[in-house]
């Protein structure tokens, strides 16, 4: 034991470094050991860093944020703008029948709809799409109207704000082809007939 000034400083027999008072628990004694050096500038670095990126990111906004970010990469993909619902207007509800368009359809089709209505849209989770019956309503702007809205009582969810209003109509348009396909194994018939 040794005696400093004002205070009494215990060693450890083993190390010779100093021991914490106050600190002995279960017969185990804590050293009075500083930080590694490395330690202390990671810790300093990180909060230099933490000032660099509010001043960069949040006052002079030098950079945008990653959901920025995201919404300029797929707006530059062309998947439309993230986020934000579709505008398809009533004046442009035409059915679209250029095979670009009708492809283009089919692959949302694909990506999107297979999973509830099947690939020949006989239907699964969703309605049967290839009979002459409808839910919603049988119509060009019916179909933009379901795929717009969507139906969550009946587990359709709205896909205004993961389309644009090009895609909506191009996958509208490709099922208004769907009728009269007879696919394998349709659903049976659900709604009221077409006229």
């Amino acid at each position: 034991m040794e005696m400093n000034a004002h205070k009494t400083v215990e060693k450890d027999e083993l190390t010779g470094d100093n021991l914490l008072a106050g600190h002995d628990y279960d017969n185990i004694r804590e050293l009075d050991n500083n930080l590694p050096k490395w330690w202390v500038w990671l810790f300093i670095i990180t909060i230099v860093w933490s000032v660099v990126y509010i001043f960069a990111f949040d006052v002079i906004k030098v950079a945008p944020y990653q959901v920025q970010e995201w919404k300029n990469e797929m707006a530059a993909a062309g998947v439309g703008n993230p986020g934000q619902p579709a505008q398809v207007d009533a004046a442009s509800l035409l059915v679209l029948s250029d095979q670009a368009s009708l492809a283009a359809g089919k692959e949302i089709w694909q990506k999107q709809c297979k999973v509830c209505h099947l690939d020949g849209g006989q239907g699964l989770v969703g309605p049967n799409l290839t009979d002459t019956v409808s839910i919603h309503g049988c119509s060009y702007a019916d179909v933009v109207n379901i795929i717009v809205v969507g139906a969550p009582e009946k587990g359709m969810i709205s896909w205004k704000t993961q389309l644009t209003g090009d895609q909506i109509k191009q996958v509208a348009s490709f099922v208004m082809t769907l009728p009269g396909t007879n696919p394998p194994n349709p659903k049976a018939p659900q709604g009221e007939p077409c006229k």
